[in-house]
């Protein structure tokens, strides 16, 4: 396996996924470089992570990458695209790829549909989200009319109600609202609460109708990390469900089936292939198999590496996996989500430049 070289511009929380990743496979992926425009905590960075920084992007592309990550806040982030791409730079993005609409159809108009441009949206290739997927592609549940989606915030959320729907770029009626209510304070990016503590949170619940397909978004800001909130999926078609991880289906009209996707990982109970995961499967059948095993990922990192992945091959004439103009448009049904719940209304979509 030819490893996957890549730089990274970005040094935040979330840049840290590709390092770990680099650094848990290094037979796949090596970091060539990271850009952090302090200097101060550019050295403080190589040391703790054992690669190069600079201070520009310019600077990262000396190594010759075979891509490059954007992983900055949303403001920048269309900058750098547009920069790299017209520099002819294959680029994997952090979401979204631009801050609002404006930019988002500039960035387009600019690059064109030839820039080798995709985005990092990681929770499709999520374990047990590619395992619904794959049965939903399989034909079991039939033709699927509804999902509701309580997993993630924003275009991610929207990015699963898409993908399971078998949505592109078709126009939605969206109502929305928000309800306040109070929780107790778990777990955040710095670790476990020290104290007990309530706190505001806010849920948002959004319809998208799509005529004949309905898309449910719902999310609370604290299911990232709360020990007390879990996430949510229900996708329906006409000769079955899947309900978080039960699937129910019919054999023959006569003949309904119940069956459980089962998690499969190694190093439990005894177990000494090591701690890893392996796959997930119903029944008899493999559904989904982790393609980084043995390496210690959690599930979020395997779907990350997996964009990684499709990225490489992306840029050596493979297909695309997640496009500018799909990240656009769950950008897109996001921000008006967003506005539907601002002006207290149900608000229509437009068909959007990236659509065509």
């Amino acid at each position: 396996m030819k490893q996957i070289q890549f730089g990274v511009v970005g040094s935040g929380w979330r840049s840290l996924y590709f390092l770990r990743i680099a650094k848990e496979l290094p037979e796949q992926f090596a970091v060539t470089g990271v850009v952090v425009r302090d200097k101060e905590k550019g050295r403080l960075f190589e040391k703790e992570w054992d690669v190069k920084t600079y201070r520009s992007a310019s600077e990262l592309t000396r190594d010759s990458p075979k891509f490059v990550i954007t992983s900055v806040p949303w403001r920048a982030n269309a900058p750098l695209i547009r920069e790299f791409s017209l520099a002819g730079i294959p680029v994997l993005s952090e979401t979204p790829p631009a801050a609002d609409l404006d930019e988002l159809i500039a960035l387009i108009n600019d690059i064109g549909p030839d820039a080798k441009v995709q985005v990092a949206e990681q929770y499709p290739f999520q374990p047990i989200h590619a395992a619904r997927q794959a049965i939903i592609g399989s034909d079991l549940l039939g033709a699927v009319s509804q999902a509701q989606v309580s997993v993630a915030h924003g275009y991610h959320g929207v990015a699963l109600i898409r993908k399971h729907l078998g949505i592109t770029f078709e126009n939605a009626t969206i109502a929305a609202r928000q309800y306040r209510s109070h929780i107790v304070a778990g777990p955040d990016r710095g670790g476990p609460p020290s104290s007990e503590k309530l706190v505001d949170t806010t849920q948002t619940v959004a319809s998208l109708d799509f005529g004949e397909k309905l898309g449910v978004f719902d999310f609370t800001g604290d299911q990232y990390f709360s020990w007390i909130r879990s996430p949510r999926v229900l996708v329906r078609g006409e000769r079955g469900e899947i309900n978080n991880t039960t699937v129910r289906y019919l054999k023959d009209f006569r003949t309904p089936i119940t069956a459980e996707l089962m998690r499969c990982d190694a190093g439990q109970d005894g177990n000494l292939e090591g701690a890893h995961h392996k796959g997930i499967t119903l029944g008899a059948n493999w559904i989904y198999r982790n393609p980084f095993v043995p390496g210690r990922l959690s599930d979020d990192e395997i779907a990350v590496a997996t964009c990684m992945q499709k990225m490489a091959d992306l840029v050596d004439d493979g297909p695309e996996f997640y496009s500018l103009a799909e990240a656009s448009q769950d950008h897109y049904l996001s921000m008006m989500i967003d506005r539907a719940v601002e002006i207290g209304a149900a608000i229509a979509t437009t068909t959007q430049p990236w659509a065509t």
